[in-house]
């Protein structure tokens, strides 16, 4: 019988060490990707030539989408557009309202 009671004791303990490593593993990955998430949402950009500081949001991504329409720019992410096309964004954007 004493045998038998460490075996499930040993076995127990090390599923417990497995399950708390997978844990501690998983936990930071599933923080990350919540936190990249939530600085997308609140991401803010300063434009330099205007001096003032841009929310982006829903009513900014439908601008940048409008913007891109009309001007023919293939760059679908203003994140990944050139500083240059970028500052051409903010010039349009301070003549043109959130009006669709």
């Amino acid at each position: 019988m004493w045998p038998l009671t460490c075996t499930i004791i040993v076995t127990m303990k090390r599923l417990l060490v497995g399950f708390a490593l997978a844990s501690a593993l998983c936990i930071p990955a599933a923080l990350t990707a919540q936190d990249d998430h939530r600085t997308e949402a609140n991401k803010s950009y300063y434009d330099t030539a205007h001096k003032d500081k841009h929310e982006w949001n829903d009513n900014e991504s439908a601008a940048w989408n409008r913007y891109r329409e009309e001007h023919h720019v293939k760059q679908s992410e203003f994140d990944r557009a050139s500083k240059k096309q970028q500052q051409d964004y903010w010039n349009w954007r301070h003549e043109h309202s959130d009006q669709h």
